[in-house]
């Protein structure tokens, strides 16, 4: 069995790389509560919610990411974790400051295409409605 100094995380979006790098510890939240990885860990897989990961990189400086929900896996040295957003902080209040603005608006936008999809779905429906009465 090797032993490791170190992890490579890679987190991963939709459309990108959030970040890549090598890293000696992870703090994360799953469905089931916080938990934390060092190098050596055994294989794992977990959910995530929507939380901060706490990262320590190769050099000793802490890193933040506010992140949706996603999985991660560990496997070997190797760190991977898929989140539908992310957002990289310098500090916590940083970060609560950009989750707050880029999330929320984020979430606005939701709700607006939400509103007019429903609004299609119930055009749509009244349209059936009536070629099903002139059908008959």
């Amino acid at each position: 069995m090797s032993r490791h100094d170190s992890m490579h995380l890679i987190i991963q979006l939709p459309l990108g790389i959030l970040y890549e790098g090598d890293i000696s510890r992870l703090n994360a939240t799953a469905s089931a509560g916080s938990f934390g990885i060092l190098p050596n860990h055994v294989d794992y897989l977990s959910d995530l919610v929507p939380s901060v990961l706490a990262v320590i990189d190769s050099a000793g400086d802490e890193l933040y990411f506010g992140i949706d929900e996603g999985m991660l896996v560990k496997r070997a040295n190797q760190v991977s974790i898929i989140t539908h957003r992310g957002i990289k902080g310098d500090s916590l209040s940083q970060l609560h400051e950009q989750v707050t603005q880029n999330f929320l608006e984020l979430t606005d936008t939701e709700r607006v295409a939400r509103s007019a999809l429903s609004r299609l779905e119930a055009d749509m429906v009244r349209r059936f409605s009536k070629l099903q009465r002139g059908a008959l």
